[in-house]
């Protein structure tokens, strides 16, 4: 991977772990950006579209939870990569994180070259616009009253229209690429969130909710010590 092409937003209020963190960054090869704030951190994110963002969960002004929804609500920066880097390691916390959208949650401490590995694992989770999911054959599929188009990152469910956040999108697609076909939890992190990348065992669940509150508690059936799978 040539680091060199991602640009990297760092979002901390502490000065010295954004420097320490930018250093290190910067001497793998990385472009970094810093903000001190979630405010600001919008305003470079919209600035300058850094393929990755690592927010701190406990900031002044706005947290990185509201921060990270925030970000997720522009369509500009709907493929950004957004990972929590937080001495926040409790479970709510977490759940908080993927409930706003984001795509890892990493605790603190954590050794630079973890730091940098992690963020090249999920970088080649990255898919620009013009990337393979936007070449597959037909942009816009309809499953009875479900309409996913992929062109425009809509959900049409039942006549009313839905924009998810990526992750959302990304495992509704998935499952209603073959409906009834029961996908296991293996396959489901695989394909949305990347054999290379370690995500909290709740990930998936914390997810699975958030879609079931948009298009309904019928479509997405639990089946247990297995997967999931979309039912019309």
């Amino acid at each position: 991977m040539n680091v060199e092409n991602y640009k990297v937003l760092l979002v901390d209020d502490e000065p010295d772990i954004l420097e320490f963190l930018s250093y290190n960054m910067r001497k793998e090869g990385f472009q970094v950006l810093t903000a001190s704030n979630g405010q600001e951190a919008i305003k470079v994110a919209e600035a300058e579209m850094p393929e990755l963002i690592i927010l701190d969960v406990m900031m002044p002004e706005m947290d990185g939870i509201e921060t990270c929804e925030e970000i997720k609500k522009i369509p500009a920066l709907k493929n950004s990569i957004v990972a929590f880097l937080t001495a926040r390691g409790e479970d709510y916390s977490q759940i908080a994180g993927f409930d706003a959208g984001a795509d890892d949650y990493i605790t603190k401490p954590i050794k630079p070259k973890v730091l940098i590995s992690r963020a090249k694992a999920l970088l080649k989770r990255y898919r620009p616009e013009d990337g393979a999911a936007e070449q597959e054959e037909g942009q816009v599929k309809q499953i009875g009253d479900l309409i996913i188009d992929r062109e425009r990152y809509l959900i049409v469910n039942a006549g009313d229209e839905l924009v998810l956040p990526k992750k959302e999108f990304e495992l509704l697609v998935l499952l209603a690429s073959k409906p009834e076909k029961v996908f296991t939890r293996d396959e489901i992190y695989n394909a949305v969130w990347g054999d290379n990348i370690i995500v909290g065992d709740r990930t998936i669940d914390v997810h699975i909710r958030k879609l079931r509150e948009k298009i309904g508690q019928e479509h997405i059936k639990t089946i247990k010590g297995v997967g999931y799978k979309y039912v019309v």
